[in-house]
């Protein structure tokens, strides 16, 4: 039979016919899916851009918190419970939504944005120990400018929730965590130092923060490091904090003898502290004996007391490897007890003793506890302590003045209970 039969027979056949129109219509939706698939990746990467924030980076509380804003009509929530204490000194408990794990969208300055929050189950901040999640964000459009001005948003709201607080840190691992809720900032003439010797201390820092060129233009490494020295209760940590609040800085207080520490470690937590940070180690004579102890011990028993050696917290303060743009405040009771390697000028820029209650101190704090007092009470309760011949802490005449809130005449009349004590 001719191959032309054959084939004008096969094409009056019902069944081939059918088989054949399946296979055509199989194939065209095949290559229509696929079609489908090449034309909507093309679309992804040529009209719509993404941004992705997994949950280790420092903004992603930032936009999960701003995205709480925009997305307030979702239906699918994450709660985030929060105490703040009032004037009163009552505890507030508000509860603040976010938008849960899932696909959420909102109306971003004309444009559409999804939001995907994923939460890997199987994956864990080691650190935090949290599970590890991403917010990815995607938009019509190539512009990135869209992103940034997002963040820059999500940002200021944070500031602005932050704005009059002091932020605390300690180390969590390798990076540093914020440490309970921001506090208050302390103002600064609620800790009440000798004459002139807290506006020394603030002027010099405030130097050191506007003159970073004149650093860099001599080669000198930009880094200050202050030590204030004196007995317990006298306000050392007090005025550091309410000189972050002042300077408008956080905190990262950093403690030496915390277990696992280790100079790598040291090194590398002072190198990631936070921007716009006071870097606080306090106590600071409690943390190492002298180096001539230090060696002792090694030869008897083979290890240090500490696993951060004093070499390697000399080397993190002033050596190679330290970083700049840092300022740092130790404090101690014994100044005598600090090894002079350690406070030598290039670690120790400017030292402060906080002495005991000079007739000063004790006057200005009569009068900020009692600002109806007249300045004669001031002076007569200041010249009583003086006349003791003892010396007290800023601690105990505050301990004092709390007995008496609202009494300047029982404090001034029932002195002799701060000579009991």
């Amino acid at each position: 039979m001719p191959i032309s039969d054959l084939i004008s027979s096969l094409g009056d056949n019902p069944y081939f016919s059918a088989g054949f129109g399946l296979v055509g219509v199989g194939t065209g939706l095949a290559l229509l899916r696929k079609g489908s698939q090449f034309g909507m990746i093309f679309f992804r990467r040529r009209c719509m851009i993404t941004l992705e924030v997994p949950s280790k980076d420092k903004s992603y509380q930032w936009m999960l918190h701003w995205i709480t804003n925009r997305a307030c009509k979702t239906q699918h929530l994450s709660v985030q419970t929060s105490y703040h204490q009032n004037e009163t000194g009552k505890i507030k408990t508000t509860f603040d939504f976010a938008p849960s794990p899932g696909t959420h969208f909102f109306w971003y300055k004309k444009n559409w944005v999804k939001v995907e929050r994923n939460r890997e189950k199987g994956m864990v901040d080691l650190h935090s120990g949290a599970p590890w999640e991403t917010v990815t964000l995607t938009s019509l459009g190539r512009n990135k400018e869209i992103f940034y001005d997002m963040l820059d948003e999500a940002k200021s709201l944070a500031l602005s929730q932050q704005e009059g607080k002091t932020i605390m840190y300690v180390p969590m691992g390798a990076e540093w965590r914020q440490f309970g809720f921001p506090r208050r900032q302390r103002p600064l003439n609620s800790v009440i130092l000798d004459d002139g010797l807290a506006e020394k201390i603030l002027d010099d820092v405030k130097d050191f923060i506007a003159n970073s060129k004149w650093y860099t233009d001599r080669g000198i490494p930009y880094r200050r490091g202050y030590l204030l020295y004196g007995p317990p209760g006298c306000g050392k940590s007090s005025f550091i904090q309410a000189l972050a609040g002042e300077l408008q800085y956080s905190i990262c207080v950093m403690n030496l003898g915390e277990r696992g520490l280790s100079d790598d470690r040291l090194n590398h937590l002072l190198s990631v502290a936070p921007q716009q940070s006071i870097i606080l180690l306090e106590d600071i004579d409690a943390a190492f004996s002298k180096r001539e102890e230090e060696s002792k011990r090694m030869e008897t028993t083979g290890y240090y007391a500490n696993q951060v050696t004093f070499s390697g917290l000399l080397n993190c303060l002033d050596g190679v490897v330290s970083t700049e743009e840092r300022i740092v405040f130790m404090t101690t009771n014994f100044l005598d007890r600090l090894d002079k390697a350690l406070v030598r000028p290039g670690r120790v820029d400017v030292k402060m003793k906080i002495d005991y209650a000079s007739p000063s101190q004790i006057c200005r704090t009569y009068e900020r506890f009692y600002p109806e007092a007249n300045a004669l009470k001031a002076r007569q309760f200041s010249e009583t302590i003086v006349k003791s011949s003892r010396n007290y802490s800023m601690a105990q005449l505050q301990g004092h003045f709390l007995l008496y809130k609202d009494d300047p005449e029982g404090a001034l009349n029932n002195v002799d209970q701060i000579f009991e004590t």
